[in-house]
């Protein structure tokens, strides 16, 4: 267990030190920093001295060890379009991009997978075809698209439900939450249902999938043969079994929500790290870009992380595997 932690710790670090340089050539190849700050017409003095201040000057293996020493401390310099801390902007639009993942995670699961395992122990009845059908038009329509006629149909048609923003919030402490009022749960119904779309049609089928190989297993026929009910096996063994790759798949799908959350929050004018992110690029705002891209790539890696525990620990085989490497 031991030596698999720490094996999992070390490709986590590399992973890490990759997207971090990837981040820092932004800075190198991706405009000039220095320009965005004092404009075209600076003198060469003051673009000398600020590239002196900023460590510019200095040899590129310096500079990167300097950006992962900041990066580490959670400090990516100035946003150079609204000229504050890039933490703090990150810090302020994080809660909303997490609480809009969370949701929208929460509906993928708890629908996805029932869903898949009604279609996978009711293969013929009408419903399993429906949603079946759901499923193709969910992975098929793009999400702009799905975004687009939810606020069509609820918003300007029936006018049930916001169409952006992010509505009223509750402080607490530097966290600003949306799920403590109801005027913040009815804005984010929209954004949420669009981004679990994908990902609860993505569920479904897997589950379905999996369902189904469980049960032709020989132990499944065992179960039947020693006269065990379809309850108890359809979900004491086969739905726990199918559940072990499940898992694996909803935790990077998770971290998938939190990163690809983009189309969506642009969509809905979400306050959320995505909207950040596309307005950065816009702006060609560098350091927003690298700490977006550091902080994905964070989300991912100790996702990652935690499901691997989480298999290793749910999963006989793993340990078995690894114990007998040893």
């Amino acid at each position: 267990m031991f030596a698999f932690i720490i094996r999992r710790l070390i490709q986590a670090v590399v992973v890490m030190l990759t997207v971090a340089f990837i981040a820092f050539l932004l800075f190198q190849y991706v405009g000039d920093p220095v320009v965005f700050l004092l404009g075209q017409d600076a003198k060469p003095d003051q673009i000398r001295q600020l590239r002196a201040d900023l460590g510019l000057d200095q040899p590129f293996f310096v500079q990167f060890w300097h950006f992962i020493g900041n990066a580490v401390q959670g400090e990516f310099g100035l946003s150079l379009r609204q000229g504050a801390k890039v933490s703090r902007l990150i810090g302020e639009r994080f809660p909303a991009t997490l609480e809009l993942a969370l949701v929208a995670a929460f509906l993928a699961l708890f629908i996805g997978v029932p869903m898949g395992v009604y279609s996978a122990l009711h293969r013929g009845k009408f419903m399993a075809h429906v949603f079946m059908t759901l499923s193709l038009l969910g992975v098929s329509l793009p999400v702009f698209l799905i975004g687009i006629l939810l606020i069509l149909v609820f918003a300007v048609t029936l006018h049930w439900l916001p169409s952006f923003g992010r509505g009223e919030t509750v402080q607490l402490g530097w966290w600003a939450s949306g799920l403590l009022t109801k005027d913040g749960w009815l804005h984010v119904i929209l954004p949420s249902v669009t981004l679990a779309i994908f990902q609860l049609t993505l569920i479904m089928r897997l589950v379905r999938a999996e369902m189904l190989e469980v049960l032709r297993t020989d132990y499944i026929k065992f179960a039947r043969a020693r006269g065990l009910s379809d309850r108890a096996i359809h979900f004491g063994h086969a739905l726990k079994n199918t559940l072990v790759p499940v898992m694996t798949i909803a935790g990077l799908q998770l971290g998938g929500l939190i990163a690809f959350a983009i189309i969506t929050e642009t969509v809905f004018q979400w306050p959320g790290m995505g909207l950040l992110f596309i307005q950065a690029v816009t702006f060609a705002d560098i350091p927003v870009m690298a700490a977006y891209l550091c902080l994905v790539a964070l989300i991912f890696v100790v996702i990652n992380l935690v499901v691997d525990l989480l298999y290793f620990a749910v999963d006989p085989r793993l340990r078995i595997t690894t114990a007998g490497a040893h």
